[in-house]
């Protein structure tokens, strides 16, 4: 039986609650607004299944050489749409094309983060673009099962916890799955995420009906937040502005775990791995006009094969992965615990969230993400013997 004493050592993968044969494991809201598996002790038959799949308890290690490349879309419509260069709609639709299904993640109704499944190029459309908040996986792995088992192509796609949730859950290979992961800064509290669009919808005297956590309109490098209403008004601030966006990047509102990741890593379950390429101006700036590029890593024989079946359709220049990651640190290390965090979840539930934002997370975002970036690339430099070379250069 699955028993949770450290919360830095739950995801809130949902693998535990998808193979428990009984369903007797109902994941569970905390304080914070994360879920946690909780067990009905009276119908646990006592399988050991759920701890088997545990993919903190039970760590794979990959053994792997994955290849970076700087890569976006030649469709601007779509580049203007996603977050940085348009590659997942690219490869979503290669396998929507084959007949496939492709899992992502969604803003439902209420707002709420959720995975789900999409069988037409129509359905894509609701999973481009970052979702800053943790989604719940709720029965996705057995779904997708369900189609692996029927030979339908299946690609998943998630942060790197949620990828070896489904990776452990499934208990073998399939040659029909294809799994894409991210470049995870760490996954936001659902409750500071509804916490907030409850602030925007009684600022704003209405409901909330879609929102675009990177909206380009101020271009690439400084992008919006952007919320849609009911009655037709729009809000649209850049992200060193809207409070929500704020709580993100302060590391105010993150998971436990994503302080103490198991996944972050160069060596991931993964085919492929997407992320914003910040840094690309210094590694390839012919590559950069601020409508958005893609940092991709190509982790598997699949994952390097699409690439290629994508060539047309891409502008893409294979990068040194070493140079690549100096600007991307959260490849490889675990969100900072801000110190303020734990007040700021003893607050959430008594002030505004305007209020909350201003109280713990006042600090200049572009200030504090420019440190921390100078930081994790002098380390990085270090380890791989640049940083000499790197100070000859600024001189």
């Amino acid at each position: 039986m699955i028993k949770i004493t450290e919360k830095y050592n739950c995801t809130g993968c949902h693998a535990c609650a998808n193979v428990c044969p009984k369903e007797c494991i109902n994941m569970e809201s905390d304080s914070e607004g994360f879920l946690y598996p909780g067990v009905d002790l009276k119908s646990c038959i006592a399988c050991g299944l759920c701890e088997k799949v545990c993919p903190v308890s039970n760590k794979k290690d990959i053994d792997n050489e994955p290849q970076a490349f700087a890569c976006y879309s030649k469709n601007e419509q779509v580049r203007l749409e996603s977050s940085s260069g348009g590659i997942f709609t690219l490869i979503a639709e290669q396998i929507i094309n084959e007949g496939g299904v492709v899992f992502g993640v969604i803003l439902d109704k209420d707002m709420t983060a959720v995975h789900s499944y999409a069988e037409s190029m129509e359905q894509l459309k609701a999973f481009r673009g970052s979702k800053y908040v943790q989604s719940k996986i709720g029965e996705a792995y057995k779904i997708a099962g369900n189609f692996l088992k029927k030979n339908r192509k299946v690609l998943f796609s998630g942060t790197p916890c949620q990828i070896a949730g489904l990776k452990a859950y499934l208990q073998q290979e399939y040659d029909n799955l294809f799994c894409i992961d991210i470049i995870c800064h760490g996954v936001p509290s659902p409750r500071a995420w509804g916490k907030y669009v409850s602030y925007q919808e009684s600022h704003m005297g209405s409901k909330v009906q879609g929102a675009n956590f990177r909206h380009k309109d101020k271009g690439w490098n400084r992008f919006s937040m952007e919320l849609e209403f009911n009655n037709g008004t729009r809000y649209i601030q850049t992200l060193d502005k809207d409070l929500y966006m704020q709580a993100f990047l302060k590391d105010a509102c993150l998971r436990p775990s994503c302080h103490k990741c198991s996944f972050k890593t160069l060596h991931r379950q993964s085919d492929i791995t997407l992320a914003d390429f910040w840094g690309i101006q210094k590694i390839a700036p012919h590559m950069d006009d601020d409508k958005g590029t893609s940092l991709v890593f190509a982790n598997s024989g699949k994952g390097k094969l699409m690439l290629d079946r994508l060539q047309n359709l891409i502008v893409s220049e294979r990068v040194d992965i070493d140079k690549a990651v100096c600007y991307n640190p959260a490849a490889f290390r675990s969100a900072g615990e801000n110190p303020k965090r734990g007040a700021f979840f003893e607050d959430i539930g008594k002030l505004p969230f305007d209020k909350l934002a201003y109280k713990y997370c006042s600090e200049s975002i572009v200030i504090t993400a420019k440190r921390k970036m100078t930081e994790a690339a002098a380390k990085v430099l270090k380890k791989t013997g640049l940083l000499h070379a790197a100070k000859k250069v600024l001189k």
